[in-house]
């Protein structure tokens, strides 16, 4: 039995012995009841009484019987109970044979005992059961009910968790799994209902108001097929970690304090990346590698790397507290099996990134620094084009004059047929790593992708902050569109394109399946266990200077061609004039370095440097000629 409240939880085990000696010590005296000259006396009775108990202690602790949370006891529990109570009156048995102290006992009076005791402990820890059970239903009337997603390990831990956390704001009602020798039966007293498939149908059964999905090794797809299912439902969800993400096992409720919230990666569903690690390993082991710009990109991109165990990892960053944050990540995880260095600065200062170069000697670079919010850099261009366009150019001369072996370029769709002045900037740093590759021993090529999610800047954490506060959950445009890709997923697929670099390829990364931003702040709504309109409102903005509705990953001009990863492709290079392209550079630095310039001369320039550029500071100019972008496929062969 289970007692609650500090003093009675530190001195269980002492209590149950004392409240079983006193049930043992009833039963005694029943059976002295029913036969007369048993025992002898009654000093006798007491003391065989005191030695019986104290066998059936003994063996209660060894078996671990008093370690059982009897509020919720199975069978099997029970009959542990039994063998121990049969198991001291064997060895009562025995002694009283060696040393009589209660006289000689018949074999009727002595089975008589064993039975009393028997029904008196079982008798007792049925009827707390059965009595915790009623108080526990008065206090689940106040609590949320909840459907378990699963019905394995994980899920019996959590329902026990649940029960015996008298905090805990649900109680489970009801069960789905997909194992058909499951459906039907019971999980822990809990009715396992039906397959996955049939969430809907359960929780409308047993007027669900809280879904738990409690599968922690569940894979991607099924994972996204549920959450759909739930936010139709518009009942609120939340998940349970991999068994390796859970807490000290030692805390008693480490299933209830794990639950979390639906992350970002997980509203996409996207099928995990399959790396080759062999050529990754190739790729990075015992290599210096810099990585500029340690921003969302930038600090996964150090986490994989840090894997493939490099000579040397340096960070460069003119933000201290991303490189401290990340660093401090890093050395925690590796101590000092990581050669790491991190150093502050910025791009645009060619003689630090020149000190940087020539000091640790890089062999291979993933240029991530740049500025990226679109609305800032329409109202800052001249530092738009300092930091990206400028600060490339710094990062790819060091590079071409310390040898350094690969150079990749972190570059965005936003950078196709741009229409604000980041991706032109964006743009012309592509145009920069092709315009050097092949004229020196580096290697440059440029990794193309779309917005990511958990990212600075993010859609996503934006949504659940705006939720917390109440609403309004603020989109744009009803019919904006954006690519989407998790952190770690784009990193993966930047260091795979790294290792497949042969010189002046645009990599682009399949994004998938384009999602509709408003479909996305609806869902996490739902997936809140909030209504739209109802508890909270969604209410359009209007695009914001220089934003599209729909963004592309792949020019007109470029074709495509399939790389050995299914997820990465390659566009045809564009020819660059290089003479013409150095005197725009020239004027472009003599522009925004000479003094302030004003929009209209900054565009003016990028949109000659930019032939694909057309500004649109009206946001229904960025409308008005655009089409919705199908999923990245790679063309037929006799297009390329």
């Amino acid at each position: 039995m289970e007692l609650n409240g500090s003093f009675l939880h530190k001195h269980k085990r002492l209590l149950l012995l004392g409240v079983d000696f006193c049930l043992i010590l009833a039963a005694f005296f029943l059976t002295c009841l029913s036969f007369a000259s048993f025992p002898q006396s009654f000093w006798n009775g007491l003391i065989a009484c005191v030695l019986l108990c104290a066998l059936y202690a003994a063996i209660d602790l060894f078996t671990g019987a008093y370690r059982c949370i009897w509020r919720y006891a199975q069978a099997q529990q029970y009959a542990l109970c039994a063998i121990c109570v049969a198991g001291g009156a064997v060895l009562f048995g025995i002694f009283n044979l060696i040393f009589p102290v209660s006289g000689w006992i018949g074999f009727w009076p002595y089975l008589t005992l064993c039975a009393y005791t028997l029904a008196a402990l079982v008798g007792a820890r049925v009827t707390y059961r059965v009595l915790s059970a009623r108080l526990l239903n008065l206090q689940n009337v106040r609590r949320r009910r909840a459907l378990i997603v699963g019905a394995g390990e994980a899920a019996m831990s959590l329902i026990a968790d649940a029960r015996e956390n008298p905090h805990c704001d649900f109680v489970p009602v009801a069960a789905v799994d997909d194992d058909p020798s499951k459906i039907g039966r019971r999980l822990s007293g809990i009715p396992v209902c039906g397959a996955i498939d049939e969430i809907s149908r359960v929780a409308r059964e047993y007027r669900v108001s809280y879904i738990i999905v409690a599968i922690p090794s569940i894979k991607n797809a099924k994972r996204a097929q549920i959450l759909d299912i739930c936010s139709e439902l518009g009942i609120a969800v939340r998940m349970m970690p991999q068994v390796a993400d859970l807490p000290d096992p030692k805390d008693p409720r480490r299933i209830l304090n794990s639950l979390r919230d639906i992350t970002a990666d997980e509203l996409l569903g996207r099928e995990e990346v399959v790396l080759n690690d062999e050529n990754l390993f190739s790729f990075l082991s015992g290599k210096r590698v810099l990585v500029t710009g340690v921003g969302s990109i930038g600090s996964e991109l150090c986490r994989q790397i840090a894997k493939y165990a490099p000579a040397q990892l340096v960070l460069f960053d003119i933000y201290e507290n991303n490189a401290y944050d990340i660093e401090q990540e890093l050395r925690r995880k590796y101590g000092d099996k990581l050669d790491l260095v991190t150093l502050i600065g910025s791009v645009r200062d060619y003689a630090r990134v020149k000190y940087v170069f020539e000091t640790y000697k890089p062999q291979i670079v993933f240029h991530a620094a740049a500025h990226k919010h679109v609305p800032l850099m329409e109202d800052s261009p001249q530092e738009a084009i300092k930091n990206n366009v400028f600060g490339t150019l710094n990062a790819v001369r060091a590079a071409m004059a310390y040898r350094v072996q690969k150079f990749i370029l972190i570059s965005t769709d936003k950078a196709v047929n741009p229409t604000n002045v980041m991706g032109a900037t964006k743009r012309i740093c592509e145009m920069i790593v092709q315009s050097f590759a092949g004229r020196s021993e580096t290697l440059f090529a440029a990794v193309r992708f779309g917005n990511v999610l958990g990212s600075n800047g993010s859609v996503i954490p934006l949504f659940k902050q705006q939720i917390r506060e109440g609403g309004p959950v603020t989109v744009t445009d009803p019919e904006i569109i954006r690519y989407f890709m998790t952190i770690p997923e784009a990193a993966q697929l930047v260091l795979t394109a790294g290792a497949l670099a042969r010189g002046g390829e645009i990599f682009i990364l399949d994004m998938g399946k384009p999602v509709k931003i408003a479909d996305l702040a609806r869902k996490i709504i739902q997936l809140s266990g909030l209504k739209e309109g109802e508890d909270i409102e969604i209410r359009y903005t209007g695009l914001r200077p220089g934003e599209k509705l729909y963004e592309e990953l792949l020019m007109s001009e470029e074709g495509l061609r399939q790389t050995e990863n299914a997820k990465i492709f390659i566009g045809r290079p564009i020819t660059i004039d290089p003479a013409k392209f150095a005197r725009d550079l020239t004027d472009l630095s003599r522009l925004v370095h000479e003094g302030e310039p004003t929009m209209d001369e900054v565009i003016a320039l990028l949109e000659r440097v930019v032939d694909t550029f057309r500004h649109a500071p009206d946001p229904s100019k960025a409308a008005e000629t655009q089409e919705p972008v199908a999923k990245l496929v790679p063309p037929p062969e006799d297009e390329e």
